[in-house]
Formats: C-alpha cells, sequence, structure tokens
C-alpha cells in the first residue's frame, strides 16, 4: 500500500491542498506486449539444429546399457510388444494397465524398426528428449526475445541430468514431456499471431471473425496426445485452456475494444471450445482404435457382460472404456503402495530422493578392486538446486511486472507440479516431475534474462551479465559432466562412486 507523505497544518485558507506524494512506487506497469522477435530467424534455427543434433548423439551415446528392463521397463515396452503383435494390450489377466496406449505406441514404433531390445525401446525416448530441447530453444526464444536466451534454455534441459536419464529409458513421461511443451509453444505462437492480426486490423466496436487458427488445433491436438499419454497432462491442458481465453481478452482489449470479454465470449470462445475441448477429447479417443477393434483389449466387453447398467442405450464399447477408466481412477487415486525410492513433491525440488534404476553387484576390474555401475535419475544439482529461488523470482516478476513470460512459467508449473499436492498419500516418484522440468528450467532462464540485463543498458553492465550467465552455464555444464557416469552406469572405482553421492537419500 502507498504510504502518502504528512499533510501540512500551516497552509492558509487560499492554499491549495497539495497532491499525495507516494514514498514507494507502485510496481511497474504489466508489460503489455512480448518482446519481438529478433531478426535472425534462419540463423536461429541452425543454432537450434546443432543443440539438437548434440542432444539426441549423447542421448543415444551407449543407449543400449545395461540390456535389461529397467524399473518400469517391466510394463511398458512388453506392452509395447503386444501392440505390435495384436494391435491392442492383451487381456493377460494377471496384470492391469492403468495407462492409455500412445505412450506405448510411440515405444512399439521403436521396437518395430530395430527389434525387441533396450536400443529398440529406448530410442523413441532418446528422440522426444531430443526434440523437447529443440522445442524449449525455440520457445524461450520467442518469450525472451532472445536467441541466445533461447540457446540458454535448450541447453540447460540437454544438461540436466534427469532429462538426460529419462531420454535414455522405456518409460512413457518423457513422451508426456514433449507433447506438453510442444502444445504450450503451439499456443504462444498463435497469442501472437492474434494480437498481431487484432492490432493490425485497428479499433472495432464488435471485434471480427478471426477464423480458423491452425496454431491453436495443433495445441489441442498435441495436449490431447499428451493425455493419451498419462492422465496427468489434463491438468496442462485445463489451465492453458483458461490461459488461452484470457489471452483472446487481453488483445482485444489492448486493442481498443470496448466490451473485450463480449468480445472474447463471441469470437473466440465457440473456436477454444472446439480446439481445447474437442479436438483433445477426439484425439484420446482415436489413441484407444486399437482397443475399440480387439476382441481380447482389457475390459473390451465389460458391458455385454453387464447389461443392467444405467444408460444402456450408449455402445456398449463406450461403456466398456468409461467403466475401465473408472476402475483406472479407482487405482490411481488410492495408490499408496510404500516403495523404497517414493518421493513427495516437495523433495523433488532439490533432489531429495532421485531414483535408482541399476546397480549390478559384485563387479570387480582386473585387479580384484570393487567397480561400481551405477544408474541414477539425477537431476543436475547446480540447475535443480536453482529451481526453488527461481520459483520465487517468478513470482516477483509476476506481481512487480505482470510478465506474460512469468504467468505462462507459473501456469505449467502450478499443472505439473502444484497438482501434484491434491493427493499427498499418493506414492509418487521423481519422473512426474518430466512435463514440468522445461517450464522450472523456463523460470531460472527468466532469472538470468534480468541478470543479463536489456539491450539499452550500459555496456559495462551487459557484459558483466553476460558474464554472469556464461559462468552459470558452464557451471551447470561442468556439474553434468561430472555427474555423468551415475548417469549412465559408467565404470567407477567405489571411491568415485562416493564422491558423487553428495546426499544420504541418493543411495
Amino acid at each position: 500500500m502507498a504510504v502518502l507523505a504528512p499533510e501540512r497544518t500551516d497552509r492558509g485558507p487560499d492554499v491549495p491542498r497539495p497532491t499525495a506524494v507516494r514514498r514507494w512506487p507502485l510496481p511497474r506497469p504489466r508489460r503489455d506486449r512480448t518482446p519481438p522477435l529478433p531478426a535472425d530467424r534462419w540463423l536461429s534455427w541452425a543454432l537450434a539444429a546443432v543443440l539438437g543434433i548434440a542432444t539426441l548423439a549423447s542421448r543415444l551415446w551407449d543407449i543400449s546399457y545395461p540390456s535389461d528392463l529397467l524399473f518400469d521397463e517391466a510394463y511398458y515396452p512388453p506392452e509395447a510388444r503386444e501392440l505390435l503383435e495384436w494391435g491392442h494390450e492383451y487381456n493377460r489377466g494377471y496384470t492391469f494397465i492403468v495407462h492409455p496406449p500412445l505412450g506405448k505406441w510411440l515405444i512399439a514404433g521403436g521396437i518395430h524398426l530395430f527389434g525387441y531390445d533396450s536400443f529398440g525401446w529406448r530410442l523413441p525416448s532418446a528422440i522426444a528428449g531430443t526434440v523437447s530441447v529443440v522445442v524449449l530453444a525455440r520457445l524461450g526464444r520467442r518469450l525472451t526475445g532472445s536467441t541466445l536466451l533461447g540457446l540458454v534454455a535448450g541447453l540447460l534441459l540437454a544438461l540436466d541430468g534427469f532429462a538426460f536419464t529419462l531420454s535414455r529409458i522405456g518409460l512413457l513421461d518423457v513422451f508426456l514431456q514433449v507433447f506438453v511443451l510442444s502444445a504450450v509453444a503451439c499456443l504462444v505462437v498463435d497469442r501472437d499471431r492474434v494480437r498481431a492480426r487484432v492490432r493490425d486490423a485497428g479499433r472495432t466496436a464488435a471485434g471480427f471473425a478471426l477464423g480458423p487458427r491452425g496454431w491453436r488445433l495443433a495445441a489441442g491436438f498435441l495436449f490431447g496426445c499428451a493425455c493419451a499419454v498419462k492422465w496427468s497432462g489434463v491438468y496442462f491442458l485445463a489451465l492453458f485452456a483458461v490461459l488461452s481465453v484470457f489471452w483472446d481478452r487481453a488483445a482485444w482489449r489492448e486493442a481498443g475494444v470496448r466490451r473485450p470479454t463480449l468480445v472474447t465470449a463471441r469470437r473466440g470462445l465457440p473456436g477454444a471450445l472446439w480446439a481445447l475441448a474437442a479436438v483433445p477429447v477426439l484425439t484420446y479417443l482415436a489413441s484407444f482404435t486399437g482397443w475399440f477393434i480387439g476382441e481380447t483389449s482389457q475390459g473390451r466387453h465389460w458391458a455385454q457382460q453387464h447389461p443392467e447398467t444405467a444408460f444402456p442405450w450408449i455402445p456398449d464399447a463406450l461403456r466398456s472404456l468409461w467403466h475401465q477408466h473408472a476402475e483406472w481412477l479407482r487405482f490411481h487415486s488410492g495408490l499408496s503402495t510404500p516403495h523404497p525410492w517414493e518421493s513427495g513433491p516437495w523433495s523433488w525440488l532439490v533432489d531429495g530422493r532421485p531414483i535408482l534404476l541399476w546397480n549390478p553387484q559384485g563387479l570387480t576390474d582386473s585387479a580384484g578392486e570393487q567397480v561400481v555401475r551405477y544408474i541414477l535419475m539425477l537431476g543436475t544439482p547446480t540447475l535443480w538446486l536453482a529451481f526453488a529461488p527461481a520459483l520465487v523470482w517468478l513470482a516477483w516478476r509476476l506481481v512487480a511486472r505482470r510478465d506474460p513470460a512469468a504467468l505462462l512459467a507459473a501456469t505449467a508449473i502450478a499443472a505439473g507440479w502444484g497438482t501434484w499436492f491434491l493427493n499427498p498419500e499418493r506414492t509418487m516418484f521423481i519422473f512426474y516431475m518430466a512435463p514440468v522440468v522445461p517450464f522450472f528450467v523456463l523460470a531460472v532462464v527468466l532469472v538470468l534474462q534480468d541478470a543479463l540485463g536489456g539491450p539499452a543498458a550500459e555496456p559495462w553492465r551487459r557484459r558483466l551479465g553476460l558474464g554472469v550467465v556464461a559462468t552459470y552455464v558452464g557451471l551447470v555444464a561442468a556439474t553434468f559432466v561430472f555427474f555423468l557416469p551415475v548417469l549412465s552406469g559408467q565404470p567407477l572405482t567405489h571411491a568415485e562412486w562416493l564422491d558423487r553421492m553428495w546426499f544420504p537419500s541418493w543411495f
């Protein structure tokens, strides 16, 4: 609250009352326009491509080790092989399939091309993780107006040990990450293009029809794909659908429309319902095509076996699918089985309990000394320990500047991290952070943006800021290289291994 200067009492009757003087200024006004994109379009694409190639090479390096199934690979590659054989996951009777099929179809693609081995079922993860790095680089460039900062965002994700191990194992979460990140990037492009169209058209009292919006339709399709990998994608869909509508309202308001809410309801809401409600649902249902046409799909004939259920006019296949989803919801809501590598959302921000994926016993070198080949799903500490401070800085940018980039990152963090606090009794693992890690990285980049300073800053200030950014990125890179042996299972002596076990919870 602004504090007013004390009122003088010695003025005469004809002396006008002085205006109130604010001792502390109000927060800076909202940045009502996104930074313009740099002119280095083709160079930025070339640099992003180089980053992508380097990232893919790092993910593919020795990706086949070990050849055994790791952690939840015990479920997904076998189920992917069933998709190739039957067109659906076979109802074996002794297991309960609890996730939609799209992520397993992607794993099946690698198995189809390279066979049922560790390379085949892990290659799709490496590709998805690489695409995430490139998309984040492009999204960071658009949000900050800086090719440098966009590349820093992509590079930090490429140097994250968590993202590295996630891209080298046949789990579903890396596919959830790439679909969510790509959908958000499409919505941001749609936002910027709508703002440009509305601004260029000039002021109109009732707005005008915007027509088909391909980028928003693409976002709806990608959000549907995310939900067809894991249900946690629905939180991103819900929050960003609301944010997209508010972006439309902001565009009309900035164009001078008198009733932006009414114009948004008329001009934007019907298209939003189609692109961000109908399209995701249709995409999600399409991922179950194999389940619909399969005779031995899990739960496929439940409705025929229970004809007394309500709504008999609904087709049996849809009633069976609805029942199966109810069973899945019951399973996920009540999952509370103790696990040695479980962890809670608070601990995720500080690498509190990473997941041990591989630790073979009895290995020795030629001299008979113990050899450790550890694979730990561990975020690069110098990056992850910056997440909590970056979250505080993000809140400051929201309050003090009402910054659009900060709002986007905060929305994603609320969807991908905050929602896990809704059911604290559930058994959880750190790899549930997969879809939100790029947005925490983006929050760190926004801190680096302020450290770098704006284009109008003094030359010495820019040089100092650039030094800070380069030093931090170099520190993250050095930390990643130091921990690389325990991220990829390279041979270490016991002493070398202990040097990398910084906290007791990492054992």
